[in-house]
């Protein structure tokens, strides 16, 4: 596991890499100035984006700047690939201080570090790309001996150095930026393609910046992947604390698409991190026009400014959260084992299920050929609530239904008993092999009621109504990991949410920073 190669540097009280994994607290970083604009520290959590124009058109960078700032975004990312560009960065500053528009400019540095140092003239921060800033990439695996290594990182401490002065004198903020797609071959070579191999990336350069005594940093450990992605910036996070550190960081899931899909992948990264106190500054990289980040960015963040600090009862850590394993499950019916997650559809709103009401949750149905068609989307159950499905369903779909209406019902084929904790007695009146399905909180299982489960054939509906849901559900789940109970797991989360775009978002984040654990054998969202 990652956490073992950390052994040698960190002390085993410093083994966490958040304050808590059942409380929400955010963590306390350093304040690092970027012109006016404070990130880290007591400071909210920041907004930017990045624009997407051609940093030589000066007028249309400009007027993109203004819409992305008139959304929220309180930084503006510029790339500047060459000399030319950063030097043009110049104009660009002038001209939105001539219109009235003061926010700090970043400069985004790719291959030449000739560009950074230009661009430090101009701007209030520079984002820098510790894989290919002093690197050429080759895609090469190369032998390093240790003394070879130390004599690359001395090369890159020649390339980097004068960055770092030259920001130091001029106040000038920086990013420390890693991208997993784009690690170098050095750090390939050691380190492979891991989490691990992000951070001593960042490592390096970070080291340099301390030596010149140089503290006006944020870091970053950006990925595509969102699991990828959380699992660098909790060991960064970790790295930092083990070390005496604490630099904001600035979080996001690179290249996270457009519309839903891109909201969800970016709230699974993103949200996963907030949750745990994670973050001092957001983007939301969607494929869209930059200033359509900046609603999703607030939403993400406005929902821990009022957040509670009620902490969940702590239970041991059965995980390693820098490496991902899907926690161990038993199949009942379909859920758990190797299934993938299951996704159970809420109808018990609806006074008469009909089947259209089947459509939305991922089936079609063909009336020439008077059948059932599945598209990938299709639910594995619908919860019913307190009626049954008196039309023909489709041949993979389950019904879940309340105990009274299936009791009355037994007979009725592909439906399956819910009971509520509450009536877990009832239990005892169904045959031994009824497999059901049984709704409960975090504070029902206790060590007697998860015995008395574990040898079941009960799916567990895990709910919450904790202000803090995620660690909630994460700690009924490490409950159950440490009794090594293995009943499979369906997420059921509940909202009053009116806004789709605010139920997408907080459902992702929800439900995404427990799967990314590998925590959860299923999914059921209710909302209006």
């Amino acid at each position: 596991m990652i956490l073992s190669l950390l052994c040698d540097v960190l002390k085993p009280t410093q083994m966490s890499y958040c304050d808590s994994m059942f409380q929400y607290r955010r963590w306390h970083t350093r304040e690092v100035k970027v012109g006016h604009v404070g990130i880290g520290g007591d400071n909210p959590i920041r907004l930017q984006s990045m624009t997407t124009t051609d940093t030589m058109d000066t007028e249309g960078t400009v007027q993109q700047s203004i819409r992305m700032i008139e959304a929220g975004s309180e930084l503006v990312r510029i790339t500047a690939p060459s000399k030319k560009e950063a030097e043009n960065l110049g104009e660009i500053s002038a001209l939105l201080h001539q219109r009235g528009f003061t926010e700090p400019l970043v400069a985004d540095i790719h291959f030449t570090p000739n560009a950074a140092e230009v661009a430090a003239d101009y701007v209030e921060k520079i984002r820098v790309n510790p894989g290919n800033y002093a690197d050429k990439k080759k895609f090469e695996t190369h032998d390093y001996t240790d003394d070879s290594y130390r004599a690359e990182l001395e090369r890159i401490r020649e390339r980097f150095t004068p960055l770092v002065v030259k920001c130091k004198a001029k106040g000038r903020a920086m990013r420390i930026g890693t991208n997993h797609g784009s690690l170098s071959d050095r750090i390939l070579s050691r380190y492979g393609d891991t989490p691990l191999g992000m951070v001593e990336s960042a490592m390096e350069f970070l080291r340099i910046c301390i030596d010149n005594d140089y503290h006006d940093l944020v870091i970053s450990m950006k990925a595509s992947n969102p699991q990828v992605m959380v699992q660098a910036y909790r060991l960064m996070a970790l790295r930092m604390r083990a070390e005496g550190m604490n630099y904001p960081l600035h979080v996001g899931v690179t290249e996270a698409g457009d519309g839903e899909d891109g909201r969800i992948k970016s709230a699974v990264g993103i949200g996963t991190l907030l949750e745990d106190g994670l973050g001092d500054t957001v983007r939301v990289s969607l494929t869209e026009e930059p200033e359509a980040e900046i609603p999703v960015a607030r939403m993400l963040v406005d929902r821990y400014l009022q957040r509670s600090n009620a902490s969940v009862s702590p239970v041991p850590v059965p995980i390693d959260p820098f490496a991902y394993q899907r926690r161990k499950s038993r199949a009942v019916l379909n859920a758990g084992d190797h299934n993938v997650p299951i996704v159970i559809g809420d109808l018990s709103r609806i006074e008469q299920i009909k089947p259209a009401h089947l459509f939305a949750w991922g089936y079609s149905y063909s009336v020439p050929l008077d059948k059932w068609n599945l598209t990938d989307q299709a639910c594995d159950y619908v919860y019913a609530g307190s009626r049954i499905l008196e039309f023909a369903i489709p041949g993979t779909l389950g019904v879940i239904c309340d105990y009274s209406t299936w009791h009355k019902n037994r007979k009725t084929e592909r439906h399956y008993p819910l009971l509520p904790f509450s009536d877990l007695e009832l239990a005892n009146e169904l045959e031994e092999d009824q497999p059901y399905f049984l709704s409960l909180r975090n504070e029902d299982l206790t060590d007697q009621v998860i015995a008395r489960l574990d040898k079941k054939p009960v799916v567990l509906l895990l709910r919450t109504s904790h202000d803090h849901g995620m660690a909630d559900q994460r700690a009924a789940l490490f409950k159950l990991m440490n009794a090594t109970c293995a009943l499979p797991v369906v997420i059921w989360r509940e909202y009053e949410l009116d806004d789709i775009d605010q139920f997408t978002l907080y459902a992702s984040t929800d439900a995404g920073a427990l799967f990314v654990d590998g925590l959860g054998d299923g999914v059921m969202l209710t909302a209006p």
